[in-house]
């Protein structure tokens, strides 16, 4: 039979080996990352890959965003929203962030576009990938608010 622990030490030791559930979610969003990425390339499907793993991004965003709107009450304002998941905004009193180490580029090397409001998403948010070109608003764009095919 095991004791419980009367030293506070002791308890709070066996509380911070816990994995809280964002980080628990982004690991799994960075492994379903790499094997979005790495297996089409042992295929031949490396542009598909690229396609996966922009979309799995755009989910690991999606994650944060929604945390931080769960703390805060609202969604990061403005194009340069995403920068609050990592550092914290003046205006929000309950931020528990980090919610992100990094905002990467999508991998074709651009940075993703964050609206909020978005105009697709006017109670929420716009985020979108330029895809393969570099271009918005052409149909290889890879965004929140539409499956493709």
């Amino acid at each position: 039979m095991k004791c419980k622990p009367h030293d506070k030490n002791e308890i709070r030791r066996q509380q911070s080996r816990a994995f809280t559930l964002v980080e628990m979610l982004l690991v799994l969003v960075i492994l379903a990352t790499l094997a979005a990425i790495v297996y089409p390339k042992l295929a031949g499907r490396s542009e598909q890959a690229r396609a996966t793993a922009a979309q799995t991004q755009i989910a690991s965003f999606s994650t944060a965003l929604d945390a931080f709107e769960v703390d805060n009450g609202y969604y990061p304002k403005g194009k340069n929203g995403l920068m609050d998941l990592v550092q914290k905004p003046q205006a929000a009193q309950n931020w528990h962030g980090p919610y992100l180490k990094e905002i990467p580029q999508d991998p074709w090397g651009h940075d993703y576009i964050y609206d909020c409001p978005g105009r697709h998403n006017p109670s929420s948010y716009d985020l979108t990938s330029a895809g393969p070109n570099g271009r918005i608003g052409d149909d290889d764009d890879i965004t929140n608010w539409q499956n493709k095919k």
